[in-house]
């Protein structure tokens, strides 16, 4: 160090100094003190070390604080897949939204107002729900779908058996398979048919004493072709145990876009006696596991000490009575845009990055269900193309902007993205553009 130049790092603004400035202060009361305190510090140790000018550490702290609170960040998502299960699956619409703000603090959730005594949880919701399917006798509600189907093989088959199809032992993601998920609940396995084919002779071979139910999985996320044959649920309902019906992604009633995919008034109408669905996938909650049958089999489910374990928050709760009463979800819209409206909304983005100089083509799309819906099912979709190296800035931008590579090009898929942000991914490209080196 020359002589009479100060050390830099007696420069650098004490801690409780930086935690004045008024807008720290401000983002303390929003985020809470210890994420603005731990930014103060890394922005000073950068300062110390004489990567940073000790008069912008406040500056520094604020631009590294998250934008809100709840260590989740809110995601453009421009991949073509509608239920993106890294990106948290179905968006809530704004009535969903609202309703978990009003949820939000205290709530009549299981008090009667008008009496001042304690009600049924969540009645509102129940009654929404069933309302969707009239041909359930009753319905409950568990926190996810596999919980749904935990508390159906507890409670009708512990220590008894479910009989499965050898080609519906499926896994259900991140390495859980439905098999090990249903032997913890103390249930055995009967498998029957082989991995191609299954008849309803082969369950009816297997029925016996021990039987808790038959379940019928819908594979979800792959599809076999070829020879192949499988009971339908109708076939099976004549065998004298329950049927259960694992419908895996929600549709409540059919949709002539999803021919192929089981909704729960169909499996109940062919004689399933408990259907099982989740509720953050095609119908477009919240994540949430529906119960739906007879109401002697779901009154046994509520009342079993597991359904406790399982039961779902008034955020939830909010969240699925808005959904099923309110508007169109942003999951019914994406999946249902149209293909028109798309390319112009795409060739207008193009033409506005294109005019910054930003290498942009629009090409057609194939955009995809996603989480485990309709496989093999593509959505005609637009799309626009930019180089790959785009893709890693939009994505750790500000809002976070999700593409899908594929050839060398990034795609941005705009089914998904409202179209009133438009506007920010126009921004989010150009900043990218400086960002990956034009």
């Amino acid at each position: 160090m020359e002589h009479g130049t100060a050390d830099p790092r007696r420069r650098v603004p004490r801690t409780d100094e930086v935690l004045n400035d008024p807008r720290l202060i401000a983002a303390a009361g929003r985020l809470g003190r210890a994420p603005v305190k731990a930014a103060v510090i890394a922005a000073q140790q950068l300062a110390r070390a004489g990567d940073l000018d000790p008069a912008a550490v406040a500056d520094t702290a604020l631009a590294t604080l998250p934008a809100t609170p709840g260590g989740l960040l809110p995601v453009l998502n421009a991949t073509g897949t509608v239920l993106h299960t890294n990106l948290g699956r179905a968006a809530l619409s704004a009535a969903a939204i609202e309703a978990v703000t009003a949820a939000s603090g205290h709530t009549d959730v299981e008090l009667d107002l008008a009496t001042g005594r304690r009600a049924r949880r969540g009645r509102a919701t129940l009654t929404a729900l069933a309302a969707a399917v009239p041909a359930a006798g009753a319905v409950h509600v568990v926190n996810n779908g596999a919980a749904a189907l935990v508390l159906a093989a507890t409670a009708l088959a512990a220590g008894r058996e479910i009989i499965v199809s050898r080609g519906e032992m499926v896994e259900i993601g991140d390495g859980f398979r439905l098999p090990d998920l249903l032997e913890s609940t103390g249930a055995r396995l009967r498998e029957v048919g082989a991995t191609n084919r299954t008849s309803a002779a082969d369950y009816a071979a297997a029925v016996g004493p021990a039987t808790g139910f038959i379940l019928k999985v819908h594979p979800s996320n792959f599809v076999m072709r070829g020879f192949t044959s499988a009971a339908g649920i109708g076939e099976l309902t004549g065998l004298g145990v329950p049927v259960v019906a694992d419908i895996g992604s929600g549709l409540l009633a059919p949709d002539p876009l999803l021919p192929d995919e089981p909704d729960a008034a169909g499996a109940l109408r062919a004689g399933a006696a408990l259907v099982v669905a989740s509720g953050d996938k095609l119908l477009g909650g919240p994540q949430a596991g529906l119960l739906l049958g007879e109401a002697a089999l779901i009154e046994r489910l509520r009342r079993h000490p597991l359904a406790r374990a399982l039961r779902v928050g008034k955020l939830t709760l909010a969240a699925l009575h808005a959904t099923l009463e309110g508007p169109a979800t942003p999951t019914r819209r994406a999946l249902h845009a149209d293909p028109d409206v798309l390319r112009d909304r795409t060739t207008r983005l193009c033409e506005r990055v294109a005019a910054a100089g930003v290498d942009a083509t629009v090409t057609p799309s194939a955009a995809v269900v996603g989480g485990g819906g309709a496989p093999g099912l593509e959505l005609p979709s637009w799309a626009l193309s930019l180089p790959e190296r785009y893709a890693a800035a939009l994505r750790t931008g500000r809002p976070p902007v999700a593409g899908r590579v594929e050839k060398g090009r990034l795609l941005l898929d705009l089914r998904c993205v409202p179209a009133v942000a438009d506007d920010t991914v126009h921004a989010a490209i150009l900043a990218a553009s400086s960002a990956a080196g034009g």
